[in-house]
């Protein structure tokens, strides 16, 4: 079996570091096509070099544009590509515009595409990863979701029939980095400067266009974070930092301390380190909840439900309009009640190839 796994963006590699190893104990082919959706080194060559995950056989350099352009750009690129690979499968990753693009490649070609993290749904249709994994899912051939509320989601839309359980491969390689770090085998994050790791901190991101683009937004949920009573180590994506200088917002104020983008080793320490995660990302309110840390997100809505069993995780859109318990929110102390595994046990990489080896033919 030939199978193509499309990547170009930070979460996605993630992803694949646990795919890359469980294709490697096969005599299947596994051929990576990297988009070049995320150019910046620390969102990208990090994750190859620090997940042990083999260099992209092709690297197509798109680089950024407006939604269009840049999933125009990725899927004429990869129309070549799949057609002098021939494979049996075209994998694609989560929600974003090389998700969709490697998706209307492939089935345009008659090539299967298998969608993995397939189901997800934020019900939000303002977020173009909305739209991306849905239109997605309603053109992939399998659909690996990865817990039992996205197996609802793709029967309601009359998906079930193409739809495999497989878990979740983030808990693969999240719990995998978690116990490589207890164990000492990655150095301790860089921390923005002012974070003590000895005492309490918060990690915090924020990247998502509906809380960066807009300047009054982005001022009140900077004021926010810089208004709590605990350091805020703000790992500031890219998007974050272009968004801030061009609307004049100060992001180093009061209680926040501005680093980069960590590897995702320093991720999941800075993580463990905390005492909580202020976030707008899918991956990071998952990683708090698998890492046992509380998360307060900075949306309306989450795709993963299953975090805001037993107060793990709280949806605050707007932190001004809780007062002053938003400080008490976004600090509050780790709940007591037991998570469970509704992610899965670790294995689902192991079962993606699998289904994928059964379906090939």
């Amino acid at each position: 079996m030939k199978v193509v796994s499309v990547v170009g963006a930070r979460p996605q590699l993630v992803k694949l570091a646990p795919i890359a190893a469980a294709f490697a104990g096969t005599a299947h082919e596994h051929v990576i096509v990297h988009t070049g959706q995320h150019y910046d080194a620390n969102l990208s060559d990090v994750f190859f070099s620090g997940l042990g995950i083999p260099d992209p056989d092709v690297h197509l350099g798109i680089g950024s544009g407006s939604h269009g352009v840049q999933t125009g750009n990725i899927l004429a690129a990869l129309d070549p590509v799949f057609a002098e690979a021939a494979p049996d499968w075209v994998l694609v990753y989560g929600d974003t515009n090389s998700t969709l693009a490697g998706a209307v490649s492939a089935v345009k070609q008659h090539i299967k595409v298998a969608h993995l993290e397939a189901g997800l749904r934020s019900f939000n249709r303002r977020m173009p990863e909305e739209h991306n994994r849905i239109l997605t899912d309603h053109a992939a051939d399998l659909l690996l979701a990865p817990t039992e509320e996205a197996m609802r989601h793709l029967d309601t839309e009359g998906l079930a029939r193409r739809s495999v359980l497989v878990g979740d491969v983030m808990v693969d390689v999240c719990l995998n980095i978690r116990d490589a770090v207890q164990r000492g085998e990655h150095p301790a994050p860089t921390l923005p400067e002012g974070i003590d790791p000895r005492e309490p901190y918060l990690v915090a991101t924020l990247h998502r266009p509906d809380n960066t683009d807009d300047p009054r937004r982005l001022t009140a949920l900077v004021e926010a974070l810089a208004g709590l009573s605990v350091p805020v180590a703000l790992l500031a994506h890219p998007r974050l930092v272009a968004r801030a200088e061009e609307y004049g917002v100060k992001l180093a104020q009061g209680a926040v301390h501005v680093g980069q983008p960590l590897p995702y080793a320093g991720l999941v320490s800075a993580v463990m380190g905390s005492v909580g995660v202020v976030t707008d990302s899918g991956g990071l309110q998952k990683e708090a909840y698998l890492l046992g840390r509380p998360c307060t997100t900075l949306r309306p809505e989450t795709e993963w439900v299953e975090t805001l069993e037993g107060g793990w995780n709280v949806l605050v859109p707007t932190p001004t309009d809780l007062g002053p318990r938003w400080a008490d929110v976004a600090t509050r102390p780790a709940p007591e009640a037991p998570r469970g595994t509704p992610y899965g046990d670790g294995r689902a990489a192991h079962r993606v190839v699998e289904v994928l080896a059964e379906r090939a033919g």
